[in-house]
């Protein structure tokens, strides 16, 4: 892994998302993730969910986002405090962040055009939720041809036997998964 080819992604570690899931641990490995990437010149970039005032981009049939649309007023929208990146990770200035319109950090915004500028070849991946942005983006990153790793403990799900079974049985099919440990030696060393 070279620091010119390797892009770390930080995936709704936002302050609505993080304070509902409620795991300190998966916050602290995400930042000890950020700090050794930092430290070894790689890229960060964070991704948040959020939509326009008035969630024009949800559709009625969106399952997942119509019922956010109907019920959450104005929480997930761009400006709203609960879309911010967790203020534990404070993107420094030139860290792109990047805004999400739907589950995968893909879709819906500019990430494979700013990692491609940037040279990424390879992602390292945190996020939460598991079965969610990190499921979705794994699984596109996979079909964009990027390798991936996913650092388990730097993830979290609100089903901890999901978590399991994704990073256990699923992920390791198009990624590496290990522990944000592991990953701070290598990229240390």
């Amino acid at each position: 892994m070279t620091e010119h080819d390797t892009a770390l992604l930080v995936m709704d570690f936002q302050h609505g998302i993080v304070e509902r899931l409620g795991n300190a641990d998966v916050l602290a490995a995400a930042t000890r993730a950020v700090d050794a990437a930092r430290t070894a010149g790689i890229p960060v970039f964070f991704v948040r969910v959020a939509f326009r005032p008035g969630y024009p981009e949800v559709a009625d049939t969106n399952q997942g986002f119509a019922a956010a649309k109907s019920s959450a007023g104005d929480t997930m929208t761009e400006q709203s405090a609960a879309t911010q990146i967790h203020a534990a990770l404070a993107p420094r200035p030139g860290e792109p962040v990047v805004t999400k319109r739907r589950i995968s950090a893909f879709t819906g915004s500019d990430l494979d055009v700013l990692l491609r500028g940037a040279g990424a070849r390879e992602i390292v991946v945190a996020g939460i939720s598991t079965s969610g942005v990190v499921l979705s983006t794994v699984r596109q990153a996979a079909d964009l041809d990027y390798r991936i790793t996913v650092l388990g403990d730097a993830c979290a799900d609100g089903d901890p036997e999901v978590h399991r079974v994704l990073t256990e049985k699923v992920f390791p099919r198009q990624a590496t998964v290990i522990g944000t440990a592991e990953w701070v030696d290598t990229v240390a060393a």
